[in-house]
């Protein structure tokens, strides 16, 4: 074989073979170029800015830049006492407010050790499995968007709107609650809630199987989706991934079943994971898949928890709400199974203030994000749309 340099063609490699056969070939490898994708809006994920190294269509290298949307949650969270967090939380992961008032609650009471009534816990636990199933609708349905899919997107939003609707109602809040305080709630839910609930969940389990057939059994979504963006499962686990992203991945880890919380150990409910039939595991389409089959879980757990709940005779949603929050001197790690994988907040204590020394929120989209290198080396430019619509992140709690 002999390596010529001909001008004009880059790196040639002639191979004369005994027939005296010619046999040209090309080193087709380009200069790479630098490609920035985004920020362009401020919602959504248009805030995260990608730098990417590129190869022709070929991503060598992305680099995920952050801090377009930095909320100073953690140096506000000095600036008050632990009541007046609770709407901090909500604007981190907006879509999943609930959830992270949820997280932080649970933290708190750590501290102070105090126990909660039965129907509050029941409570929580419902309107948090309705707000997953809200925001687990909006992250299936904007992928469809993401993917050139849109009627999904249509029938997500139709949905999501009667979830709203009913923590809109139990709360006076549309998406920013501030209905899970330290040590109970705002206020007990309205009479004829969970009947309303319950009309609900018969109304949307069909709906629900509808929209898995839409999208999960659509060729084209299936194709862009398959085999793109593979995360094998201890790379997950080194880097920190949690939620639908490490469940993606084949892991069974669920802090409603690993470190359990609440009233989740009286709960039956599964944990999803993709089992290989319709997808790669690892893969964008695996990542999907888990969400899609966690709504009907979330389904069950609420039928469950309107079921078990205690009747509202006698009770006091803030009953066990102490006058005047000052733990003692000390730090604690809480953490809750959001839709998008574990929020943690570490807090330190000095005994002596009602506002927090320290309070460090761990941000699952965060964590998951910092992957992006991986997930997008040697994938098309098209499919590193696919793969960061799989990632599921929400700006607000990156940047926090």
């Amino acid at each position: 074989m002999q390596e010529l340099d001909i001008a004009g063609l880059g790196s040639v490699r002639v191979t004369r073979k005994e027939d005296n056969v010619v046999v040209i070939e090309k080193d087709l490898a380009t200069d790479q170029m630098v490609l920035a994708m985004g920020p362009q809006h401020p919602s959504t994920h248009g805030v995260l800015k990608l730098e990417c190294l590129t190869d022709g269509e070929v991503i060598t290298e992305a680099e995920p830049y952050l801090g377009y949307l930095h909320r100073c949650f953690e140096k506000y969270c000095e600036n008050v006492d632990y009541p007046a967090i609770v709407p901090y939380t909500d604007r981190m992961d907006y879509l999943s407010g609930m959830n992270s008032e949820f997280a932080y609650a649970i933290t708190v009471e750590k501290l102070l050790d105090i126990e909660i009534p039965r129907r509050v816990e029941f409570i929580r636990v419902i309107v948090a499995e309705l707000n997953r199933i809200a925001s687990h609708l909006v992250a299936i349905g904007t992928y469809g968007i993401d993917l050139g899919a849109f009627t999904p997107f249509l029938f997500c939003f139709r949905d999501r709107e009667h979830i709203l609707s009913l923590l809109e109602w139990a709360s006076g809040a549309r998406m920013l609650y501030n209905y899970i305080w330290i040590g109970g709630l705002s206020q007990d839910i309205p009479v004829d809630f969970t009947k309303r609930v319950k009309e609900f969940v018969d109304y949307f389990r069909p709906q629900a199987k509808e929209l898995y057939r839409l999208l999960t059994e659509n060729e084209i979504f299936i194709k862009r989706t398959i085999g793109i963006g593979i995360m094998p499962a201890d790379v997950a686990i080194n880097y920190g991934w949690s939620g639908p992203m490490l469940r993606g991945s084949g892991v069974k880890w669920d802090l409603r079943r690993n470190d359990p919380y609440s009233v989740y150990p009286e709960l039956d409910f599964k944990v999803c994971v993709p089992d290989g039939r319709h997808s790669e595991i690892g893969d964008c389409l695996s990542r999907h898949l888990v969400r899609a089959l966690e709504i009907e879980e979330s389904l069950n757990i609420i039928e469950q928890c309107i079921s078990k709940m205690p009747s509202a005779e006698g009770f006091d949603p803030k009953a066990a709400i102490p006058k005047r929050i000052r733990p003692k001197a000390g730090e604690v790690y809480g953490r809750a199974e959001n839709p998008r994988g574990e929020l943690g907040f570490y807090i330190q204590s000095d005994g002596k203030s009602t506002k927090p020394l320290r309070c460090k929120a761990r941000s699952s989209c965060f964590v998951n994000l910092s992957a992006m290198k991986d997930l997008s080396k040697g994938q098309l430019i098209p499919d590193l749309v696919a793969i960061i619509g799989s990632i599921d992140i929400v700006l607000g709690e990156v940047d926090r």
